[in-house]
């Protein structure tokens, strides 16, 4: 049988680089790899197939013999045999390392180490005011610690865990399916490289215990809801021996009951009277500082907005701060005595319909329109 050229069967280019012939037999070798196509003889020989291709075209020197002879300059049988993993210096065991990462779940050169622990999310609400400045607080984190009975080694006190008689303390075991050699995480100590034959009781062998941390926790000024921040090792503890996880604060902002945020900017509204629109007067109006005393100029219309330069919020980044916009709401009494309304008709029969502004320009439109 006729065989097919190295470059086709990889789908690469002849001029491919290193790295598009490793990228390329990673892709394919995980995707006709045996174990994720048992029983299936088509899957297993296109995988064989792709394993002889990469393991001529991943060795400069066969790959010239091949790209100047072909097949024939490689005695006809290619360059791979049943010991072809490492012949000739080509990189195999380290992408087989990678391929068997994805395919079982875990690093294929993981020997005997133990596992990282889980990232964690804590979510927290802080006031509007606390996400403005920004706080210094404590937070009771739910995890698993390090065991103090035990020291997280989850043996017993006064004994050890020996190493592993399966996988000799690598973690792994390797086996041959046909032309490969390969690996899988030991079934004896799962990975971890050593076996626990007197368990540590309060742990029950797993070397963590579940508790209630308190952890010191400073949220920067300007943060908004959305914003997560990182806290590196405060996940929960890995097990044997293995490295925490992180722990991921997720801050939520409660809605405030005179403030809204725009950007870095605080809206607010600010409702005044009829006559002190049309008169003017000076109001005491909220920041995030305090109170200060604000004119209100006459003749202000509802709607209208002034601006607290400086008395937003300040920068996630540490420089500025936004503005405070201040929004006027013209407030329409609904209850009118007799003598106020009274004065009210003999203010409009002294005014005259016709020389409010706003209202003169919107009825000459009216008029233009309809005639």
């Amino acid at each position: 049988m006729k065989k097919r050229d190295y470059y086709e069967i990889l789908e690469i280019n002849r001029n491919a680089s290193e790295t598009e012939i490793k990228k390329a037999f990673r892709r394919l070798a995980i995707k006709f790899h045996p174990d994720k196509n048992p029983d299936d003889k088509t899957a297993e020989d296109k995988f064989k197939e792709l394993s002889e291709a990469y393991a001529v075209l991943s060795d400069a020197q066969q790959r010239a013999t091949y790209d100047q002879f072909g097949h024939a300059g490689l005695g006809g049988g290619g360059g791979f045999s049943s010991g072809g993993f490492n012949a000739g210096g080509t990189p195999f065991e380290d992408i087989f390392g990678d391929i068997f990462g994805d395919i079982f779940g875990g690093g294929g050169s993981r020997r005997g180490r133990g596992h990282r622990g889980d990232d964690l999310r804590f979510n927290l609400t802080i006031s509007f005011e606390e996400a403005a400045f920004g706080l210094e607080t404590k937070v009771q984190v739910p995890r698993h610690l390090p065991c103090e009975a035990c020291d997280g080694s989850g043996a017993a006190t006064g004994t050890s865990a020996r190493t592993c008689s399966t996988c000799a303390g690598h973690g792994q075991v390797r086996y041959q399916q046909g032309f490969f050699s390969l690996t899988r995480p030991c079934p004896d100590c799962h990975g971890a490289g050593k076996v626990i034959d007197s368990p540590c009781k309060p742990c029950q062998g797993s070397g963590r215990i579940r508790k209630k941390k308190s952890i010191s926790l400073k949220i920067p000024a300007g943060v908004e809801t959305g914003t997560r921040l990182k806290l590196s090792g405060e996940g929960e503890a890995g097990s044997q021996g293995g490295p925490p996880g992180d722990l991921y604060v997720v801050i939520s902002v409660a809605e405030h009951s005179i403030f809204q945020r725009e950007g870095r900017d605080v809206l607010c509204e600010l409702p005044i009277s009829f006559t002190q629109a049309a008169l003017g007067c000076e109001c005491e109006v909220p920041t995030l500082d305090g109170k200060i005393k604000m004119k209100i100029p006459a003749g202000v219309q509802s709607g209208k907005v002034l601006k607290l330069a400086g008395k937003g919020i300040p920068s996630l980044q540490g420089y500025g701060r936004g503005d405070e916009l201040i929004i006027i709401r013209v407030e329409t009494p609904s209850k009118l005595t007799a003598k106020q309304k009274e004065l009210l008709e003999e203010f409009a029969r002294e005014a005259g319909e016709d020389i409010h502004p706003m209202g003169k320009s919107f009825f000459d439109k009216v008029k233009e329109l309809f005639g």
